[in-house]
């Protein structure tokens, strides 16, 4: 039997070094996580909207939905935290997120209806 501690030990597949990731997060400005947290969003909302090369293969417009909805939570919630530089790029890809799924709807929500537009106002257009 060894002496040594698992919190002695290197990472292990099972085992995550739990105080590496926190210091390397720590060095992440907020704006950085906020970013990335909402291209994320977006590439998901993207898939499962069936706009990737594979199609339909992963479309879900039920999981599209609360991606899109999460997105623009976000968005609005961290407007004033993130510079027009960062958010406006963000704001264009979310507005064409919920323009793709109202076009990609058989039955379309009512203005105002859609997914993240109690965060953005009624999307219009398709």
């Amino acid at each position: 039997m060894s002496e040594t501690s698992p919190s002695d030990s290197a990472e292990t597949p099972g085992n995550p070094d739990f105080d590496a990731m926190a210091r390397d997060i720590a060095e992440v400005p907020a704006v950085e996580v906020i970013v990335t947290v909402a291209v994320n969003l977006m590439s998901a909302a993207a898939v499962k909207l069936g706009l990737t090369e594979e199609g339909d293969k992963f479309k879900d417009l039920d999981e599209a939905r609360k991606l899109i909805h999460a997105l623009a939570g976000l968005l609005d919630g961290s407007t004033t935290e993130i510079s027009s530089f960062h958010a406006a790029p963000l704001r264009d890809g979310l507005k064409s997120l919920q323009l793709a799924f109202r076009e990609a709807s058989l039955v379309p929500d009512e203005p105002g209806q859609g997914p993240g537009e109690k965060y953005t106002g009624p999307v219009y257009g398709g």
